[in-house]
C-alpha cells in the first residue's frame, strides 16, 4: 500500500481542502502518514501566500518533506502554488505544482510522475474560473467539528490583500450541494458544522434568489444538525435577513467572526474596506440583540501603510468599545501587486510589533472580561480531545456554542457528543468547568415555536 503525508499552511479553507485531498487518495488506497515520519510515499504540502512569513514557511516545510524522502513524489498546492509557481519550481525535488483549481486530478498527475518523473506545473488562471471547485469531504480525520466549504474566492479586492489573485472571484457552492453533504456529515455523527469559505458571507452573491440567510434556514431542514457556525462573516453582510434568521434560531451558534481590520475610518477607506467605524458598530449592536452572549471575535491589521499612531489609537479605543470577545492581530505584511504595496509612508518594523504587543496584551484583557460574564452558567460543550496539556489528566477540551474553550474532567467516550458543563473559572486562553451531563437524543429546535 502506497503512503501519503499531508501538512497544511494557512486558514481553515487550507485545512478542509487537505481532508478533500486526502479523500481523493484514500479512495484510490493509499495510506495516511505523519508528515515528520520519513519514507511517505508522496508528500502533500498546501500553502499558505496570506502573508511573507506564509510564504516563508511553505518553502520550508516544501524542504522539509524533500529531505524526509527524496525519492518521494511532492506535490504543492494552495495559495501559494498559485502565485508563484515559478519560485516553488526552482526548488529541486518539487514533482507537482498545483494551484487553487483543478485539485481532482491529483492522483492522475501521482501516476503520471511515476511513468515519466518530468515535472508537472499544472497552475491555471484563477481569473477565469466560474465553478466552485466540488470537493466533498464525508468525514475528517482527528474532528469532532465538521467544516463544509460553500464558496470560493473574493470579488472586494482590498488593497492590502492579494487572496483574489490566490483566490479568484467569487464562485458558490450549489445549495443542493451544500445540503447533500450537510446531511452525509450528520449521517457521519457530527453534531456541529462550520460554514467556511475564502469570502463566507458572500455566499449567494453569484446565485439566482439564493443568499446566505436562504441557505442557512435550509439547513435547519436537516435532521440531527445541532450546531450551525459561520466561520467568518464581513459586517457589511450581515444583513437583516440574516440577522432575522439568528434571531429565531437555536442552532446559529452565539459567535459570529466579523473582520474588523482598522478602527479608524481614513485608514478603512485607505484599505478599501466598504464600512465605516459607525457602520461595523451598529451592526455589532444588532448582532448582540438577535444572539444576547455572542462572542465577537475579528481580525486586525496593524501598521497599515500611512497609520499614524493617533489612528492606532482610534482602533484601540474602538476596539475596547465594540468589547470583542478574541482579536487575530497580524502586522501589515506587502503583498508585491497589491495597491497598498505601492502606498507612501510604509511603516517601520519595530513600530508595528510594539502595535501588536498592546493589542495582544488587550485582547488577554477582552477574553477573559467576556469569559467572566459566564461564570457560573450552565453551558454546551462538544469536548473535542483530552486536554492537551496533560493527556492523562482525565480532563477534557472542547468549545461552547458562544467559542468558549472549556476544560472539564470526562472520558474519551463523551468525546463529539454535547455536553452540559458549568463554566467555574474563567480564563484567556482556556476556561474550567464542572461536567454536568451528556445531553441524549437531543433535536434542536426553533426558538419561541417559530417554523423557518
Amino acid at each position: 500500500m502506497s503512503t501519503v503525508a499531508f501538512h497544511t499552511l494557512g486558514c481553515k479553507v487550507n485545512s478542509y481542502e487537505t481532508e478533500a485531498i486526502w479523500q481523493l487518495f484514500k479512495a484510490n488506497g493509499y495510506e495516511r502518514v505523519d508528515f515528520e515520519q520519513d519514507g511517505a510515499d508522496v508528500y502533500v504540502i498546501n500553502t499558505c501566500t496570506v502573508t511573507n512569513t506564509g510564504d516563508k514557511k511553505s518553502r520550508q516545510v516544501i524542504r522539509r518533506a524533500i529531505r524526509r524522502n527524496p525519492d518521494a513524489i511532492v506535490a504543492v498546492t494552495g495559495c501559494y502554488a498559485q502565485t508563484s509557481p515559478g519560485e516553488i519550481a526552482q526548488i529541486p525535488g518539487v514533482d507537482i505544482i498545483v494551484g487553487t483549481q483543478g485539485r481532482e486530478k491529483l492522483i492522475e498527475y501521482v501516476e503520471q510522475i511515476r511513468r515519466e518523473r518530468q515535472p508537472i506545473n499544472a497552475v491555471t488562471n484563477i481569473m477565469k474560473a466560474r465553478e466552485f471547485e466540488e470537493l466533498e469531504v464525508p468525514s475528517f480525520t482527528d474532528r469532532t467539528r465538521a467544516s463544509l466549504k460553500i464558496q470560493e474566492g473574493c470579488n472586494n479586492f482590498c488593497t492590502f490583500c492579494i487572496i483574489p489573485w490566490a483566490r479568484g472571484l467569487m464562485r458558490s457552492r450549489k445549495p443542493e450541494s451544500v445540503l447533500e453533504q450537510a446531511r452525509k456529515l450528520v449521517d457521519a455523527g457530527y453534531l456541529e458544522i462550520v460554514l467556511t469559505g475564502i469570502h463566507t458571507g458572500g455566499y449567494g452573491e453569484d446565485l439566482e434568489n439564493y443568499n446566505l440567510a436562504k441557505l442557512l434556514v435550509d439547513l435547519h431542514q436537516v435532521e440531527g444538525l445541532k450546531r450551525i457556525r459561520i466561520s467568518s462573516i464581513e459586517a457589511s453582510q450581515i444583513t437583516d435577513e440574516v440577522i432575522d434568521v439568528i434571531n429565531n434560531s437555536d442552532r446559529v451558534c452565539r459567535h459570529l467572526h466579523v473582520p474588523l481590520q482598522a478602527g479608524d475610518d481614513e485608514v478603512l477607506k485607505r484599505m478599501r474596506r466598504k464600512y465605516t467605524t459607525a457602520e461595523f458598530y451598529e451592526k455589532m449592536v444588532k448582532v448582540r440583540e438577535a444572539l444576547p452572549g455572542v462572542a465577537l471575535t475579528t481580525d486586525v491589521i496593524v501598521g497599515f501603510p500611512g497609520e499614524t499612531e493617533e489612528q492606532f489609537q482610534n482602533t484601540y479605543d474602538f476596539i475596547k468599545k465594540v468589547g470583542f470577545a478574541e482579536l487575530h492581530v497580524f502586522p501589515y505584511s506587502m503583498r508585491t501587486g497589491t495597491p497598498a504595496a505601492r502606498m507612501p509612508d510604509q511603516i517601520p518594523e519595530d513600530v508595528k510589533h510594539e502595535r501588536v504587543a498592546r493589542l495582544l496584551e488587550l485582547n488577554q484583557q477582552l477574553t477573559l472580561a467576556y469569559a467572566q460574564q459566564f461564570v457560573g452558567d450552565v453551558l454546551e460543550v462538544i469536548p473535542e480531545r483530552p486536554y492537551k496539556e496533560d493527556p492523562s489528566s482525565g480532563m477534557l477540551m472542547g468549545y461552547s456554542d458562544n467559542y468558549l474553550n472549556v476544560v472539564f474532567p470526562g472520558d474519551e467516550s463523551m468525546i463529539g457528543k454535547i455536553c452540559k458543563v458549568r463554566l467555574d473559572e474563567p480564563g484567556s486562553e482556556y476556561c474550567k468547568g464542572t461536567f454536568v451531563r451528556v445531553l441524549d437524543n437531543v433535536r434542536p429546535v426553533l426558538l419561541e415555536g417559530r417554523a423557518i
